[in-house]
Formats: structure tokens, sequence, C-alpha cells
């Protein structure tokens, strides 16, 4: 991928997080990563600006590890955590993070979504899953990298597929999403809020909190997404 569409790309993602009510204010920001060239790059939000006015030349350029590579404004304050993502899963090329309302209310309650229904089964392959807290150490050493380390940890302890799995919550702050471009790590973002949204409702009707079968859950998840997937057009 040209560098100049990635940014072109990650402008969009950013607008339309806003546009769909994800990331009020600025609360929020996407990526994209080229792995194209001989060295990675990042794109990603600058801190604290204005979905609505900006521009692609205000887009931040950094390697793998964050160093800038372009750009006259402060990256986004999340970027630590956004590299340390495209370094540990190489599969992913687009993150997300917001403060979605209800996937935020379910990272702040410390718990993991359940799968309470077929709609959730579509996108995510079982539960949505939550982090341990950060450490007092861990906030002070590095917090943003250490975000990172915890949703990989998570995922290594667990043995998920982050493709299978495009969305994590963060204990007591918010959701990070991904997926194979920087849109599509939106469309999941999105998806995140509506699963939560439908989860928070749900359980307050008495649902039950082992969810559906696991044998529904995985006709669903596998009917879109397995190597025999019937949804959708050839």
């Amino acid at each position: 991928m040209m560098l100049e569409s990635l940014r072109k790309q990650v402008l969009q993602a950013n607008q339309e997080i806003a546009r769909r009510g994800l990331a009020p204010h600025t609360f929020g920001n996407a990526s994209g990563v080229d792995r194209s060239g001989s060295e990675p790059l990042v794109v990603i939000k600058p801190s604290g600006v204005d979905y609505a006015t900006m521009k692609p030349e205000d887009l931040i350029v950094t390697d793998l590890n964050g160093k800038i590579v372009e750009g006259k404004l402060n990256p986004s304050s999340d970027l630590d955590t956004h590299t340390l993502l495209y370094r540990e899963f190489p599969q992913i090329g687009g993150v997300v993070h917001t403060h979605s309302e209800f996937a935020t209310s379910w990272a702040q309650a410390g718990r993991p979504i359940p799968c309470l229904g077929t709609t959730h089964a579509d996108y995510f392959h079982g539960p949505v899953p939550v982090t341990e807290p950060l450490t007092a150490e861990e906030v002070e050493e590095a917090y943003v990298r250490n975000t990172g380390a915890l949703i990989v940890r998570r995922f290594r302890a667990e043995n998920l597929d982050p493709i299978a799995v495009p969305g994590v919550l963060v204990a007591g702050h918010a959701p990070f999403t991904w997926g194979k471009t920087a849109m599509a790590a939106v469309e999941h973002a999105d998806v995140l809020e509506y699963i939560a949204r439908l989860a928070f409702r749900s359980t307050l009707l008495g649902a039950p909190e082992a969810g559906i079968p696991a044998y529904v859950g995985e006709h669903h998840y596998m009917r879109k997404h397995g190597p025999k997937a019937t949804y959708g057009q050839r």
C-alpha cells in the first residue's frame, strides 16, 4: 500500500469513528500500518485534533517502535499501544481505540462480554475478553505501552486468534479493536458497541451468563468466517 493511500484511509477511519458516535469529542483514534516496504510504517491520528478539521497532512507517520518519520504534530497519546499491537499481531493492518458508551461500560466494570446471541457470534469467536488491570508499577513504568502488553498477555494466555476475536476491553479504560485495514477496525468498533449494548440489555432482562450454546455460536461464526463459509456472495 502506498503511504499516501494509507493516509487517506486512516483519515477516513478517524472521521468515521466520530461520525458513528464512537468517539465523542476527541476520545478515540485510528491508525493503519503499511507493511509493504522494507520498514513497516504506521499512520496515526495527531493528539487532540478535532476530527472535522483534520487533514491528511496532519496525520503522523512513525516506524513500528513509534519513532516519528513524518509529521509536525504530536501523535496520539495511545501510539505505543498501537505500535505494540502491530508488532505482536502481524496479521492486522489497522487499530481503533474508542470510548463508545456501552463497550466502555463493560470495560469499566472489568467484565468480558459473553456471547449471548448469534449477532455476537457472527463477529466474535467467543466472548469479548477483558484485560487485567494495570499494576501501579506498570502505570509508572510505561502506561501506554503496558496497556498494549496487557492486551497481548490476555490473548496469549487464552490462545486467542486476533483475527477471530478482533477486539478487547481494557479493564477500567475502554475498547480497542483491529482488522486487516483501518476501516475494518472501525467496523469492528461499531459492531462491538452494538454487541455491548445488546448484552447490557439482555443481561438486565435475565439472559443466562453462560450465553447461547457453544455449538450455536460456533455454527454462526464458521458460516461467516470458516473455510466453508456460506454467508455473502462469492
